[in-house]
């Protein structure tokens, strides 16, 4: 609080960019942890709540007519346009956000103050809801060829990896510790994902520090060990997602890429996805467009080619496409890098995870999958996210692109992930809210001295307890599908309005199909409840009760309402079909009675459409107000 100097500012307008209503007239509030704008004007009150971690940036504009304007640019993409009466006012609000967004110790951020009423136990049950043993257990690790050693224990290893990784039996404790100085920051191969329908694996790790002729012995046992985990292929891929020039940069810096004449039966592969400051530069650009005041068509998708952005979109997902692949169909092992190993190496192998996997698809699985790859694994979450005051070179959107490739898959089979488009936008605004301690600091170690676990609560358990509305209403169930072929070329590949125009209303739909789906059938569970109680006041004795719709849609309800997956043995069975973006339409009658959908390739599209019946008859059933017996 020893930041605000004026708490209260009256008679503040609020401008909306996108439309030339009259501006909104109001209350600007400044509290420890929001900026909160309370508008006069209207009949029913009107809040406007900004997290003071979600503001990027601020800035005072020239003065004008009206008074003097207050831009602000939100994390989540939100832009808030004030215009304050006095310039001493406008001042003040403008330094007290300066430090308010910035803050310069850990102890400072959000989630050390937030404190919604939980006991301590279950905020340690809320930690303990993730296990990435169970994961690795589920893979069917350990095994002969894979074990979970600790020899990180100390962090003397690397000390941004966690305590606990998945290495081969083959590699002693030497082998590891030699690897691990031949490794940049130490990160060596460990395994991210065992595929166990035919041992094939996907690997991460760090450039090696092989400079122009460098080699070392142990780094090359580690490979090998990698590569005879795998026994039914004589060759394993070694992927640098950096592009060929930058890498070979690096090799000025004593740093680099394998020689493959240095490590046996190796495929080495580049594949170009560009650096950190190229992508927040990309980022900027996309910005400008969507604030575009009333561009015209031409002018916005011109601007959109010209940022990159969906460019780089599809080169994260092609990566992760090569991967799934690889590992699938070639039936070999894949080791991923860039230069540290927790920027596109993270992005890849969670896009390829989702493509083998429909258990990350899963609202528990995405969160493991994000708890094994992002944050357990060493991503920077604090600088890439800006959390603290520090290096501006340091902040890219790595992590926002995670997220989009994710919502272009679901766009793209929208009936294959059991939650929604709210559901990552939920978690996309926790990664810079700082609320919840999950995406704090930049690794386990760091994270074990801020004492994270014992001081601040776990988002997890908070999202769980939203789940009705973050599902997905066309969800075909875990075992419907299993791999996804995603089509790549560049027209799939849409501009995401719900992400980066979020907060402009105008641009939106008035009514988003999916969300008219979910609201029909909640309200179908709800009309088919009252139309049971009703029917249980009724006096029948001399027979059983009509209706057995209602009965059975309720039996139907409780038998899917079944705890979340946690143990390996509840992801067994028949293995489900892959599913292609490409699939013919003599594919596509999908929506049958008892569709043959452990056996078909489906089209996304065709899901969609098939839906419509179903669609209309809960809309006609809300409108109605009492449920249809057909």
């Amino acid at each position: 609080m020893e930041h605000i100097t004026t708490p209260k500012v009256e008679n503040v307008k609020l401008l909306d960019r996108y439309t030339n209503r009259k501006a909104a007239n109001g209350t600007l509030y400044l509290t420890a942890t929001h900026l909160i704008y309370v508008e006069a004007s209207a009949a029913v009150r009107k809040e406007t709540w900004i997290l003071h971690h979600h503001i990027a940036t601020v800035e005072k504009l020239p003065l004008a007519t009206a008074g003097y304007p207050l831009l602000i640019h939100c994390k989540n993409f939100h832009v808030a346009h004030f215009v304050i009466g006095q310039e001493r006012d406008c001042h003040e609000v403008y330094t007290s956000l300066l430090k308010l967004s910035q803050p310069v110790k850990p102890e400072e951020l959000y989630a050390f103050s937030y404190n919604p009423k939980m006991s301590k136990e279950n905020r340690e049950i809320g930690w303990k809801l993730i296990d990435l043993k169970v994961d690795y257990q589920r893979m069917g690790i350990p095994n002969d060829y894979w074990e979970i050693t600790d020899v990180n224990k100390d962090y003397e290893v690397c000390n941004t990896y966690p305590p606990e990784i998945v290495v081969p039996r083959a590699a002693n404790k030497a082998v590891v510790i030699g690897s691990s100085k031949f490794r940049s920051r130490g990160r060596i191969p460990v395994l991210s994902y065992l595929y166990k329908e035919n041992n094939a694996a996907i690997c991460r790790c760090s450039q090696p520090l092989s400079g122009f002729s460098a080699r070392c012995l142990e780094d090359e046992q580690m490979l090998q060990a990698i590569r005879e985990a795998n026994p039914g292929s004589p060759f394993m891929y070694v992927v640098d997602t950096r592009p060929k020039l930058n890498a070979m940069a690096n090799r000025a810096a004593g740093k680099g890429y394998e020689n493959e004449d240095n490590y046996d039966n190796i495929r080495f592969k580049f594949i170009g996805i560009e650096n950190i400051h190229v992508m927040r530069n990309s980022l900027q650009k996309l910005l400008e467009v969507c604030e575009m005041k009333s561009p015209s068509m031409s002018d916005f998708l011109t601007g959109l080619e010209n940022s990159g952005w969906l460019r780089h979109i599809k080169a994260v997902m092609d990566a992760g496409v090569f991967l799934a692949k690889a590992v699938k169909d070639e039936k070999a092992t894949v080791l991923v890098h860039c230069s540290d190993g927790w920027d596109r190496t993270a992005q890849v192998c969670s896009v390829a995870s989702l493509l083998l996997d429909p258990f990350y698809r899963t609202f528990k699985g995405f969160m493991v999958l994000i708890e094994k790859e992002w944050i357990a694994m060493g991503h920077k979450f604090s600088h890439r996210c800006g959390h603290l005051y520090g290096d501006p070179k340091e902040v890219s959107p790595v992590f926002t692109q995670f997220v989009e490739c994710v919502w272009q898959l679901m766009r793209q089979f929208p009936c294959t992930f059991e939650f929604n488009e709210r559901f990552l936008l939920e978690i996309h605004d926790h990664v810079y809210s700082c609320q919840f301690g999950n995406f704090l600091g930049t690794c386990h170690k760091e994270r074990e001295d801020l004492k994270i676990f014992e001081k601040t609560h776990s988002l997890w358990p908070f999202l769980l307890q939203k789940k009705q509305e973050l599902r997905n209403p066309l969800y075909r169930g875990f075992t419907a599908y299993k791999e996804l072929q995603p089509n790549t070329l560049p027209f799939s590949f849409q501009f995401w309005c719900g992400m980066y125009n979020r907060f402009d209303k105008g641009m939106h739909p008035k009514q988003c199909v999916l969300d008219h789906l979910l609201s029909c059938v909640s309200q179908k569970m709800k009309l088919e409840d009252n139309a049971s109680e009703l029917e249980n006041k009724l006096p029948f004795p001399d027979g059983p009760l009509p209706s057995e719709a209602c009965s059975l849609s309720k039996v139907g309800r409780a038998a899917s309402k079944t705890p979340m997956l946690n143990t390996p043995q509840d992801y067994e069975g028949d293995p489900p079909p892959a599913l292609s973006s490409d699939a013919s339409a003599g594919d596509m009658d999908v929506m049958s009675a008892v569709d043959q959908r452990n056996k078909q390739n489906l089209s996304p599209d065709q899901d969609l459409r098939d839906r419509s019946d179903t669609i209309d008859v809960l809309d006609s059933e809300a409108k109605d107000g009492k449920p249809q017996h057909h």
